[in-house]
């Protein structure tokens, strides 16, 4: 997929998934704005792709605040001029409780990282693609949506409202020339326990640098008919 010159936002960008991606992107030529709430680790980031200034910039944000996600679109046009694709993979897990243990407070916390960063994110980046006809919006979701799993409230709450939103933003883009699109996975394999360690538990697990090539695949030209998809990357009957 060409996307040399292309603008990409990742968010969540210090994470194992966002890493992969920022390389993903990098190799094939992109330009890319990485966001964290871990400066060393952006710093090392950057300096593992040894991409020039021109092509990379890296910014500190809490994305679950509305006026922060503002100031990092606000970072990205002064650099690039333009955001031209979205990708947020900010998130994580809280869990393991029944319904009626389940503290409101990481239901809480599961909409703010998985919900209300998504829906920060695009209110600052998407007019601007809107406007310019063309862009690119993804994030990565879980099977959990499709098939809820006891112990698991909170972060399916956080999951389901993402994927409720990303969906609705698909649905009023259309013919703007820009997509949006969720990858769903069952788990992301950080330790590579698929191959290390091979098991009918992780046989379904996703590599960072396959929901990365997903996203590549995505972003590029030849997607562009691809608006409101569910790209499952999680094995049969998932």
């Amino acid at each position: 997929m060409d996307v040399r010159e292309k603008v990409v936002v990742i968010s969540g960008a210090t994470g194992v998934l966002g890493q992969a991606a920022a390389r993903m992107f990098a190799e094939n030529g992109a330009q890319l704005a990485l966001l964290s709430n871990d400066l060393e680790k952006l710093r090392s980031i950057q300096a593992e792709l040894g991409l020039p200034g021109e092509r990379i910039m890296a910014g500190v944000y809490d994305l679950r605040l509305a006026e922060q996600a503002q100031q990092a679109a606000a970072a990205v046009n002064a650099k690039f001029g333009r955001a031209d694709i979205l990708i947020n993979v900010v998130g994580g897990w809280m869990g393991g409780k029944p319904v009626f243990e389940a503290p409101a407070a990481d239901t809480v916390e599961m909409l703010n990282q998985h919900l209300w960063t998504t829906y920060n994110l695009i209110q600052g980046f998407v007019p601007g693609m809107a406007q310019r006809g063309w862009g690119r919006v993804m994030v990565v979701s879980s099977t959990v949506v499709r098939r809820p799993t006891g112990m698991n409230v909170s972060y399916m709450i956080g999951k389901s409202a993402q994927e409720a939103l990303v969906l609705t933003l698909a649905s009023e883009l259309q013919d703007t020339g820009v997509t949006a699109n969720i990858i769903r996975v069952r788990a992301i394999d950080s330790n590579r326990e698929r191959l290390s360690q091979p098991s009918a538990k992780n046989k379904n697990w996703a590599l960072p640098e396959e929901i990365a090539t997903a996203m590549l695949y995505l972003a590029g030209e030849e997607a562009g008919l691809v608006n409101g998809a569910i790209l499952p990357l999680a094995g049969a009957g998932s």
